[in-house]
């Protein structure tokens, strides 16, 4: 596995994931800002960049990857750059997918909660990415209804079985997601927080008390509008709180939402993507810095309350 030796010698903290075992790095790197097509909002990206930021990634100290079946041209990539270095990263991935094209621009894409489609799309994801296993398999967020009807879990247990998935997760939200932590089935949960998202802030935890790594997703929120592709609404959040007040000396206000991601006791590993080496440098170095000091936390999360009522 990848050493813990960041951009600039910075050393990334790990955790562990969950009853996994798996030692990963609290800063993972979300593929999907290599989709390279303009499904929910993404944009073109020559190989040579997808490459770079890619290799980048794992230059950096990174250990762990996610991605999905349906992210454009995610999936080829990590095939195409990193497939030699398979065995310095662990990779995540998504099934109940559907295809997307090279020529598609669309942001309507469906899933097919079936076994067939499920095992479709491991099997595509694996000839993809150039490797005989995935350490992580997640159900890409089906509704309790379709897990139950698709017998979903019995496809995600036969896939390790096969020893072509190692793990069994899923990627989920509310409503669904406390049924699920109580099914005691998944080895490992994604889901989006951030100081400006923090309705899963107490399942988070209970997913953790259960034994289940947590990947965080959205844990910078997109980044600050203007800078990143943050929504605006959201980041009023920030405003109505006055967290500027709790940056430290050039922290911005990305970082400080990186560091205050993983904070959260529950959380495994914050999976930011980027497809700019200068913006990855950065989170690395917050991620560098560890957790924020617990009063910054509990003052941040106060504010955020007061700010809520």
């Amino acid at each position: 596995m990848a050493n813990e030796q960041g951009t600039n010698d910075t050393k990334i903290p790990t955790s562990t994931l969950g009853r996994t075992g798996l030692k990963v790095t609290k800063l993972g790197y979300g593929a999907m800002e290599v989709r390279g097509l303009r499904i929910w909002g993404g944009r073109p990206i020559e190989e040579s960049a997808a490459d770079r930021i890619l290799n980048a990634v794992l230059d950096s100290g990174i250990n762990f990857i996610d991605t999905a079946n349906d992210y454009g041209r995610s999936e080829e990539f990590i095939g195409k750059f990193l497939s030699k270095r398979r065995n310095e990263f662990y990779l995540a991935t998504k099934c109940g997918c559907t295809v997307v094209r090279r020529d598609e621009n669309t942001d309507d894409t469906p899933h097919v909660w079936t076994r067939e489609n499920l095992f479709r799309g491991l099997n595509e994801s694996l000839a993809r990415m150039k490797t005989d296993y995935v350490d992580v398999m997640q159900l890409h967020n089906p509704s309790v209804e379709q897990c139950e009807e698709g017998d979903l879990v019995a496809a995600l247990q036969e896939m390790r079985e096969q020893g072509k998935v190692r793990w069994i997760g899923i990627s989920s939200t509310n409503p669904h997601l406390e049924t699920y932590i109580g099914w005691g089935v998944f080895d490992v949960f994604q889901i989006p927080y951030s100081a400006l998202e923090r309705e899963h802030e107490t399942l988070i935890q209970k997913a953790a008390d259960a034994g289940a790594g947590v990947i965080v997703r959205g844990g910078v929120a997109r980044g600050e509008p203007g800078v990143g592709l943050g929504n605006q609404d959201r980041w009023a959040v920030w405003e109505a709180a006055k967290l500027d007040e709790l940056l430290e000396a050039g922290e911005s206000r990305t970082t400080f939402l990186l560091r205050f991601t993983n904070s959260h006791p529950g959380m495994s590993t914050n999976i930011v993507g980027t497809s700019n080496p200068d913006h990855l440098r950065e989170n690395v170095q917050a991620a560098g810095r560890g957790s924020l000091p617990q009063s910054t936390y509990e003052e941040a999360k106060r504010r955020l309350d007061e700010a809520a009522k």
